[in-house]
């Protein structure tokens, strides 16, 4: 269902997940070592990492509605993934310079799954009408 962005685009954004993902997982092991710190940190890890594989279950899915279906579980995640890194900005967990770009990276990826669902949606309703 790869035919709402190009193969070379779809390959891009699929390795900016898995960077995204990889930093997360960086990011887990600066967290404090309390029981507050552990708890975000297994939360962050979940939601952080899943968005690169539910991408790539969705650049497999057998229709239309299963690509957005997909694309939408990589949203819930890349929009929890948000909050948590704002909790612990706002909780101090981590210093600003390690936290600000996977804000703003984040807020990217989100935007663009967004915009691909909203494109996938647009081109199934020409299509059933």
């Amino acid at each position: 269902e790869e035919d709402t962005m190009s193969q070379a685009a779809a390959d891009e954004l699929q390795r900016r997940r898995v960077s995204f993902a990889v930093k997360i997982i960086e990011r887990v092991v600066h967290l404090p070592k309390t029981p507050a710190g552990r708890h975000v940190s297994g939360q962050i890890l979940r939601s952080g990492t899943s968005p690169a594989p539910n991408y790539g279950e969705a650049r497999g899915a057998e229709s239309r509605a299963d690509f957005v279906h997909k694309l939408r579980i990589a949203v819930k995640a890349i929009n929890e993934t948000g909050i948590w890194l704002l909790i612990i900005l706002e909780a101090r967990m981590l210093p600003i310079v390690l936290v600000e770009n996977l804000i703003k990276e984040n807020r990217e990826l989100a935007s663009i799954l967004g915009a691909s669902i909203r494109t996938a949606q647009a081109k199934a309703s020409r299509i059933n009408k």
